[in-house]
């Protein structure tokens, strides 16, 4: 990849929505988590639509606010419930409406990027599955227009669910405007794990979007990182960095950030302790970097 390319410097680390402990200390609003993320060391923070876009106009702007005071990017998943693969067409028109409820939400938040999940191939081919998620983008497209959010579509950790790298890539050369979301754990999942042992395994997730991409899309990659339990179907549920039975492993991944310094923005989903394990990451990488320096 092209190391001339002027980049944010360095990754950046940060949680899939509020950890435990942010309740724990006594927060409420998700408000107040982009000060409470600095205050960990982190610089980034992923607003959790999952379960719906709940929020009036007011918190939205007010989270907005206090991100850029405090120096956090910011993005948006959105629902869970979403399927650009869906059989009948208003289910799938109707993904198009929560798409841009999300994209209203994450304007207000001062987000560049939401996430969104592709949708299943369980009871169709994966080829028709990729056919209708096509034709739901494109009415995404046509209602969307012009804004400067990237689309993100993600990498699923179901076998049953569109979203292999591939897929995902496929889908994303459709328009400009989409970009992949890889989450690690979900590829490890799908696979049944062994699937990134090492540093070069990792790279190639990055070379093959900046093979079918463009370097800038794999450079600044939108990752997602925790341990996920699976079973042959894929992913079975997120775990924390203390439960190590299951992958992957993180710190492969840092060295493979510092060979090559990559800017990719890393949002970890673990199960209650996004902020700890992502503070984890981002001292993994540190180390990583300054090994990588000394041997230089």
């Amino acid at each position: 990849m092209n190391n001339d390319v002027k980049l944010p410097a360095g990754p950046k680390f940060g949680p899939g929505g509020n950890s435990e402990s942010f309740y724990a200390e006594g927060k409420k609003s998700t408000v107040e988590a982009p000060a409470w993320v600095s205050a960990r060391g982190l610089d980034a923070y992923e607003f959790q639509g999952g379960n719906g876009i709940r929020g009036t106009d007011a918190t939205f702007a007010k989270i907005g606010d206090e991100a850029r005071r405090a120096g956090v990017l910011m993005s948006l998943h959105t629902p869970y419930y979403i399927s650009l693969s869906g059989v009948e067409p208003e289910k799938r028109l109707k993904s198009v409406d929560y798409i841009m409820q999300s994209l209203h939400a994450a304007e207000l938040i001062g987000a560049d990027t939401i996430v969104i999940h592709s949708g299943s191939a369980s009871k169709i081919t994966r080829d028709e599955a990729m056919d209708l998620a096509r034709d739901t983008l494109s009415h995404v497209i046509e209602a969307v227009g012009n804004t400067d959010i990237r689309l993100g579509l993600e990498t699923m950790g179901k076998k049953n669910q569109l979203g292999t790298l591939d897929e995902v890539i496929e889908l994303c050369r459709t328009d400009p405007h989409f970009y992949p979301v890889v989450d690690f754990g979900h590829l490890n999942a799908r696979d049944c794990g062994g699937v990134f042992p090492d540093k070069d395994a990792y790279l190639r997730v990055f070379y093959r979007i900046g093979e079918t991409l463009g370097d800038m899309y794999a450079r600044t990659l939108h990752c997602h990182f925790s341990r996920i339990e699976f079973t042959s179907a894929g992913e079975k549920k997120h775990l924390t960095f203390a439960d190590t039975v299951y992958g992957p492993d993180f710190y492969p991944l840092a060295e493979a950030i510092a060979a090559e310094r990559l800017s990719p923005r890393i949002i970890c989903e673990s199960a209650g302790t996004m902020a700890e394990d992502a503070a984890a990451m981002k001292a993994m990488f540190r180390t990583a970097e300054e090994k990588l320096n000394v041997n230089n």
